[in-house]
C-alpha cells in the first residue's frame, strides 16, 4: 500500500514538472512562419466587429490573419492601416509609407470597442504594393 502512494505521488510529481517545463518553455509562437487562417480587408474585419464582438473574437482572436489596407500612419514599429487597424511589426520596413495599400500577416490579440480599433502584434509585411 505505501509502494502504490509513494509511486502515486511520483507520478503526479512528474507529470507537474512536465506540465510545468512544456509550458513555461514550449518555445514562442513565431507567426510569420504559420499560413494565414483567414485573408481580409481592413474594412470587412471591422465591419465584423462592429455588428457581433463575441462571434468576433471567437473567430479571430490568436489567430493567423492576412489584412489588407491603406496605410494611414507608420512608425519605428507600428502601422495603422485605415485609422481602424494598430499593427505591431516583428521589425522595421523602412518601404512602409502612407496613403499605399499593404498586406500584413500578424496574430488578432484584441478588439477595443471604445476606440474602434483591433490590435494586432508579430505583424510582417506580405505584400508592398
Amino acid at each position: 500500500m505505501k509502494k502504490k502512494l509513494i509511486l502515486t505521488i511520483l507520478a503526479i510529481v512528474a507529470f507537474g514538472i512536465f506540465g510545468y517545463c512544456y509550458v513555461w518553455y514550449g518555445g514562442a509562437r513565431n507567426v510569420s512562419a504559420e499560413d494565414a487562417v483567414f485573408n481580409v480587408t481592413s474594412k470587412s474585419i471591422i465591419a465584423e466587429f462592429d455588428a457581433d464582438i463575441d462571434k468576433s473574437n471567437t473567430k479571430y482572436l490568436e489567430k493567423a490573419i492576412a489584412i489588407k489596407g491603406i496605410v494611414s500612419k507608420a512608425d519605428q514599429k507600428q502601422v495603422i492601416l485605415d485609422n481602424t487597424i494598430v499593427c505591431d511589426l516583428k521589425e522595421l520596413d523602412p518601404a512602409i509609407k502612407e496613403d499605399q495599400e499593404i498586406t500584413l500577416k500578424g496574430r488578432v490579440v484584441g478588439y477595443d470597442d471604445l476606440m474602434g480599433e483591433i490590435k494586432l502584434d508579430e505583424c510582417t509585411v506580405i505584400n508592398n504594393d
